[in-house]
């Protein structure tokens, strides 16, 4: 009795997440309508970033936020600040060196609800081909039926050390201090349309 027991407990449980899955509605970011962006410090400044390729898939359960999930890849080399020649140092190997790591992104690995607006994403976090596991606070800016389709919002801001990615370039002042700052301030806001069942798949 136990041998056929075992089978069918194995089967349940990788059943379980794939149901608790479908039951999530699927959203696919808007990029006309979302940012990826970035500030660091510059000598006393924050200056700011963004990247402007990208794409977004959010699998969204109401009312069981641990079935939802996460990815987010961005293309590195899309990075602009509004300076042709900064831009053209952040895409070398001094920083993310576009041409060996062309991407960075996150996977989300569990999702919690914090309250009944913010949910706290765990995940893998791929910056300059370093993973790191992070936990974003990710809020829920609500859905709502537009003529294009039902739309849904979500908004997050958080701080990395670009140092535990390997993006390890500066340069000393010769008063002191340096040029660039070690933690980068990213922010994300995305506007994200809701898939039908056949394409949520895709």
């Amino acid at each position: 009795m136990q041998r056929k027991i075992a089978p069918f407990a194995l089967a349940l449980a990788l059943l379980v997440p794939a149901l608790a899955l479908a039951d999530a509605a699927v959203y696919k970011a808007d990029p006309a309508h979302s940012a990826v962006g970035f500030t660091i410090r510059h000598f006393v400044s924050n200056v700011p970033g963004r990247f402007g390729d990208f794409d977004g898939t959010i699998h969204y359960d109401k009312q069981n936020p641990a079935a939802s999930k996460v990815e987010l890849t961005v293309r590195s080399t899309s990075i602009d600040t509004d300076n042709d020649d900064r831009d053209k140092h952040l895409r070398s190997a001094d920083f993310f060196d576009v041409e060996k790591f062309p991407t960075l992104s996150f996977s989300s690995t569990s999702v919690k609800a914090q309250d009944a607006d913010t949910l706290a994403v765990a995940g893998d976090l791929t910056i300059h081909g370093v993973t790191k596991q992070v936990t974003i606070p990710v809020e829920i800016l609500g859905t709502m039926q537009t003529p294009q389709g039902e739309k849904a919002g979500f908004e997050t801001s958080f701080t990395v050390n670009r140092k535990d990615y390997g993006v390890l370039w500066n340069r000393v002042l010769d008063a002191g201090g340096t040029i660039l700052g070690d933690d980068v301030k990213v922010s994300i806001a995305i506007e994200a349309d809701r898939q039908p069942p056949a394409q949520a798949g895709k």
